[in-house]
């Protein structure tokens, strides 16, 4: 979706310089902007981070960032068939993924946070956002996006529970499976949650 480079100073989206110039207001960037965020909230988790990046430099976006966002468009035109499949038949319940991308934004010393929740195969809810803290290390973007996806996974079993009640369905209590692709992030999680008391995340 987008090429990064791992030299700072080469990274084509790389925040405005003094000596680039700014696109003028007859480059539809913001537009662009809103019409691929819609996108990318509906039906395309696909192009979440990459919307979510170019996002960032709405205020200043320079040629590099628009070019950024026609090869997104270039994306969609070659995937137009793309879309999300809800099936009637699937037995499977809610299952959450979570991911951190660590100093993912190197001028800013930010991480990303990433997470996906499946119902019956199918995504329901997804996000992608740069931190707003900085984490120290990568585990501790790891644990950030464990934190995030956890609160996110309180308020979606809360919403089908409550759609299970009021349609006189029988209400599944089972623990929600959220998968973390770091092992050690998991174990201290664990240790925050007997340690804190938060006894909501315990019920997942």
């Amino acid at each position: 979706m987008v090429v990064r480079s791992l030299n700072v100073e080469k990274d084509p989206f790389r925040p405005c310089e003094d000596n680039e110039e700014i696109v003028g207001p007859e480059v539809p960037y913001l537009s662009a902007i809103g019409a691929l965020m819609y996108l990318a909230n509906c039906t395309r988790p696909d192009i979440a981070f990459a919307v979510n990046l170019l996002a960032r430099f709405s205020s200043s976006p320079t040629r590099r960032h628009w070019n950024g966002i026609k090869h997104i468009f270039r994306y969609l035109q070659g995937t137009i068939d793309l879309g999300l499949f809800y099936p009637n038949e699937s037995k499977k319940g809610l299952i959450g993924y979570a991911d951190a991308g660590h100093l993912s934004d190197p001028h800013k010393a930010r991480s990303q946070t990433g997470y996906v929740f499946t119902c019956g195969g199918t995504a329901i809810s997804w996000r992608s956002q740069k931190q707003t803290l900085v984490a120290t290390s990568s585990n501790h973007a790891e644990v950030i996006a464990l934190h995030e996806a956890s609160r996110e996974c309180v308020w979606l079993r809360s919403m089908t529970q409550h759609i299970q009640e009021s349609c006189g369905l029988p209400i599944n209590k089972d623990p929600t499976i959220l998968y973390e692709d770091n092992a050690l992030p998991t174990t201290v999680f664990r240790k925050f949650i007997h340690e804190i008391g938060m006894r909501r995340l315990q019920n997942l």
